[in-house]
């Protein structure tokens, strides 16, 4: 199955007092290249969130992004600032005694002091909130791959459709091909008799040159590894993995041949082929550079 190194995910659940959402993007990249952003305290699951997408992600620059809100009050523990809280009562009573007044302190009045009563995060298990953002993330990855395999059909369609043009300019390489050896005699008797006139032509020589010139400028080599790779193109579409780099290395291989029947062949026809062959290998090395 043929992915594409761009994609996007998103989960977003309620657990055990929790919303937890995560989101995932990613772009091309040669290699596999991790970012995240997430919460300081939830910094102890970044190597097991990496581990995660890692076994889905193969190539791509991929970023996480996670948030975790509370959204009870289990997590929240609330704290007696015992010393302060006898100061106050302290400094009330003293009030009381020099201004001669009733010292009619509460509990209630005393926690709305400054400091006196505090809020702090509640001791997380670190195994139980794991579960829940694997859980997320997990479905985030989920989104994400899905999204991905949708792009890289699109891709795969269309290098298929770009393959079956490069069959096509081939064959007609070949087709204009045929022929060139004789066409070539021809010309140069032809050109011979110009400049010798009267003279005999040494049809010896004649057949020499004709020999020369179809072993530079035979392509049959070129051709037979150019319907091959295109073959072998098509097999690895077809695999159930990371395809990018195989791909990367036929296209250069595509291209090396087309660009030695460039060199072999000067007919005119053959190079216009040849630049078309070129373009339509350009395509697609831009499309499997999309691809992981």
């Amino acid at each position: 199955m043929v992915l594409s190194m761009t994609g996007y995910g998103r989960a977003e659940e309620v657990l055990n007092g929790r919303n937890i959402t995560v989101e995932l993007r990613s772009v091309n990249s040669r290699f596999f290249e991790y970012s995240s952003r997430i919460p300081r305290t939830c910094a102890f699951l970044e190597d097991k969130l990496k581990k995660l997408v890692a076994s889905k992600v193969s190539r791509g620059k991929v970023e996480l992004s996670l948030t975790v809100q509370s959204i009870t009050a289990a997590d929240t523990v609330v704290t007696v600032n015992w010393q302060l809280a006898e100061s106050y009562k302290k400094a009330m009573q003293e009030m009381a005694d020099r201004l001669e007044l009733k010292n009619d302190l509460t509990a209630g009045m005393l926690a709305r002091f400054p400091d006196v009563l505090s809020q702090t995060a509640a001791p997380t298990d670190p195994d139980a909130l794991w579960a829940d953002v694997e859980q997320v993330a997990q479905c985030a990855v989920d989104a994400f791959v899905a999204m991905r395999a949708v792009e890289g059909e699109k891709l795969k369609a269309d290098v298929a459709g770009r393959l079956d043009t490069v069959e096509a300019l081939v064959a007609r390489i070949e087709q204009n091909t045929e022929g060139r050896v004789q066409a070539y005699t021809e010309r140069l008797y032809t050109r011979l008799r110009e400049l010798l006139e009267d003279r005999t032509i040494d049809d010896a020589r004649i057949v020499t040159e004709a020999a020369i010139f179809a072993d530079k400028t035979a392509i049959d080599e070129e051709t037979v590894r150019l319907h091959s790779h295109v073959a072998q193109f098509r097999s690895i579409l077809e695999l159930n993995e990371p395809v990018g780099r195989k791909l990367d290395f036929l296209t250069q291989e595509l291209n090396r041949e087309s660009n030695t029947i460039g060199s072999k062949c000067q007919d005119v026809n053959i190079t216009r082929l040849v630049v078309e062959l070129k373009s339509e290998i350009e395509k697609i090395r831009e499309q499997i550079q999309n691809m992981e």
